[in-house]
């Protein structure tokens, strides 16, 4: 798949930009349930059993205007990742052992750290699929200058790749990435940060939505 990878600083969208985003990116990550098993969406959303599944364009964009009117698809609930942690569970084979996005002490210049503790690398467990659309940095000196995703592990292949050097030179704190990234079940991944300021641990969030066959989590 194509990839257009930058960032979009928050200063520069609107509310209204911010919006449209996030429900293209939910649009985005239920058009992959449908490709993964995660609960039934051609039969949630009208018309959209009808468009062939290589339209994938035509099938997000009918399922953007169906959850834009304020309706949801009945077979699919939607939530926040949870990292897990020695009393949560959460949402991956192995726990982060804990329960937020904090990197490690970032004790070497040059050398790449997971944006969740120490593990190298992750994988959703069995029916979970995650989409990531921004990054937050809360610091008043951004000690970290890439973010990137990879799949298949800690060496694997790159799946796209973010230049943060602009957030600490703009004084951002939050960023939109260019596109969408997903994150599908069971796949091995790892999102890692490049550290260009020795600094202590580090919350390097990453804005995200995960999807799941209703029914799982009551709340």
């Amino acid at each position: 798949m194509a990839s257009r990878n930058y960032l979009v600083m928050s200063n520069d969208m609107t509310l209204t930009d911010k919006k449209e985003y996030r429900t293209k990116a939910l649009a985005a990550g239920l058009e992959r349930c449908g490709l993964k098993g995660i609960g039934d969406i051609n039969a949630d959303v009208p018309g959209l059993g009808g468009i062939p599944v290589a339209n994938k364009s035509a099938r997000v964009a009918v399922i953007k205007a169906y959850i834009e009117t304020g309706a949801w698809p009945r077979s699919i609930d939607q939530r926040e990742v949870s990292p897990g942690s020695a009393v949560v569970a959460g949402d991956f084979v192995a726990p982060a052992a804990q329960d937020f996005w904090l990197t490690v002490a970032l004790a070497a210049v040059g050398t790449v750290y997971t944006c969740l503790g120490a593990a190298a690398a992750y994988t959703l467990t069995v029916g979970h699929l995650m989409v990531c659309y921004g990054v937050s940095v809360d610091v008043a000196v951004l000690p970290v200058s890439r973010l990137t995703f990879r799949r298949g592990g800690a060496l694997g292949n790159i799946q796209a790749q973010f230049d943060l050097q602009p957030m600490g030179t703009r004084l951002e704190t939050v960023a939109f990435f260019s596109e969408p990234v997903v994150i599908d079940p069971q796949d091995v991944f790892a999102i890692q940060v490049l550290c260009n300021v020795i600094a202590p641990a580090t919350p390097v969030h990453i804005d995200n939505f995960l999807f799941e066959t209703s029914g799982g989590v009551i709340a």
